[in-house]
């Protein structure tokens, strides 16, 4: 079993597809369920990749929670197999079943030799199927969950993430905790976990990704036996749309030696024409680490903060982007407004000549080593199927990244980033203050 496991580590590590020469097919089920497949024989491996649209956005604020400890249930036993026993078939065949999830999704992934697939892909098949939902294992996962949350609540920056995206969304669904609250965990039951998997786990609603030692005939039966036996409703619910008009400002008192700051606001969805144009100058300004911006003038320039970030995160409907620090509390207004003054420069001037120079040699420098094994191509695929991405979305990528001009960063900034809309949450602050 040993030699297996390393087996996979080695052959993994030694992958080196060529975004060059990756050739992503693609077809749809009978029952609707996107299929994407990358053929490539080089390695004994298979890797697979699940993902329903049944992400914490389909939970209600009376039920939050119940999304992820679905997703979170279903690798605990399947088609009458229990908890240990199905994880020690995975074990016996060299093979690793994982799950993830977000806002927007529930994912399954296997990583198996392709000389055991068709055993592996078996019991993939009855997790996804036929989910045990043991009520002993719920009420363990629950306890745990409400142990897990509740220590949270207790940490500076889990209390200011969940502010912040509170005061982005409101009464959104994207507002609720992944892992939903104490008082909601508590109360969901067996009955709820199943309805929730019956009305999200849709074929409509379904892709698949399939990446190495398998052949297309294979990869058709996998994804027909993967689709066939969930429902397909077509009139399944959208994605509520995101209703923000303005900012606020929110200060939570605190213990912790230090304070955290939030800044920003929602901005944008996946398959945005200004996505690349703003990722491209957010690296400029707080994406690239110790090279960009808010870098230089809070942490070199000022000494205010180790650290400082700012990411745009699309979702289906409009993620946030957030600018993110931790300082000394006597700082902290300091750190804000020496904030404010770095994005508003970079919104009215953009980048320079030689910061944009830089941020594409590293971004299209860096690119095929995004793609140089089955995971990291599993990881981007599967993001292509979900979103509904473009099948040329990777080739032209770089084509793309370098073809963006600073005028062009400098207009996307000033459109879509509207400071005046943002909220401000600082955990850690002397004294607990909230205003509109």
């Amino acid at each position: 079993m040993l030699v297996k496991t390393i087996l996979i580590t080695i052959l993994i590590f030694f992958s080196n597809f060529s975004s060059a020469t990756l050739n992503i097919q693609h077809w749809e089920s009978n029952n609707g369920a996107r299929i994407y497949f990358v053929e490539n024989h080089d390695l004994p491996i298979v890797d697979i990749n699940v993902d329903f649209r049944a992400g914490s956005v389909k939970d209600t604020k009376q039920k939050s929670g119940v999304a992820s400890l679905t997703n979170h249930v279903m690798v605990l036993g399947a088609g009458g197999i229990n908890e240990e026993d199905l994880a020690n078939q995975f074990i016996d065949l060299g093979a690793q079943l994982n799950s993830s999830f977000d806002q927007d999704k529930s994912g399954f992934s296997l990583r198996t030799l392709s000389e055991k697939k068709i055993e592996a892909i078996d019991l993939l098949t009855l997790v996804l199927h036929k989910p045990n939902f043991d009520s002993k294992i719920i009420e363990r996962e629950k306890k745990r969950y409400v142990a897990s949350i509740s220590q949270s609540e207790t940490m500076p920056g889990a209390i200011a993430s969940k502010a912040f995206m509170k005061a982005l969304y409101g009464e959104h669904p994207y507002a609720l905790p992944n892992s939903g609250e104490v008082e909601t965990i508590k109360k969901i039951s067996k009955k709820d976990l199943h309805d929730f998997y019956k009305s999200n786990y849709l074929s409509n609603e379904l892709s698949i990704v399939i990446v190495g030692d398998i052949s297309r005939k294979d990869a058709e039966d996998l994804g027909h036996k993967i689709s066939l036996g969930f429902s397909e409703n077509k009139m399944a619910s959208a994605t509520p749309l995101v209703d923000y008009k303005k900012g606020q400002e929110i200060k939570i008192s605190h213990p912790s030696k230090q304070a955290h700051l939030y800044y920003g606001a929602p901005i944008i969805k996946r398959g945005d024409p200004d996505f690349l144009t703003l990722y491209l100058g957010n690296y400029i300004l707080g994406g690239g680490g110790f090279v960009s911006r808010l870098t230089q003038n809070i942490r070199e320039d000022r000494g205010l903060a180790y650290s400082v970030y700012s990411y745009f995160m699309p979702f289906i409907q409009e993620g946030p982007f957030q600018i993110g620090l931790q300082t000394k509390k006597n700082q902290v207004g300091e750190a804000k407004e020496l904030v404010k003054k770095t994005v508003s420069t970079f919104i009215k001037n953009g980048p320079t000549p030689k910061e944009l120079r830089q941020a594409k040699d590293y971004m299209i420098g860096g690119f095929p080593l995004r793609l140089d094994s089955n995971k990291k191509i599993l990881e981007y695929v599967s993001m292509m199927a979900f979103y509904k991405y473009p099948l040329d979305y990777l080739e032209t990528f770089t084509d793309k990244i370098n073809k963006i001009t600073a005028e062009e960063i400098k207009s996307a900034f000033q459109r879509r980033v509207d400071m005046s809309k943002f909220s401000t949450v600082i955990v850690g602050s002397e004294q607990q203050k909230k205003r509109s």
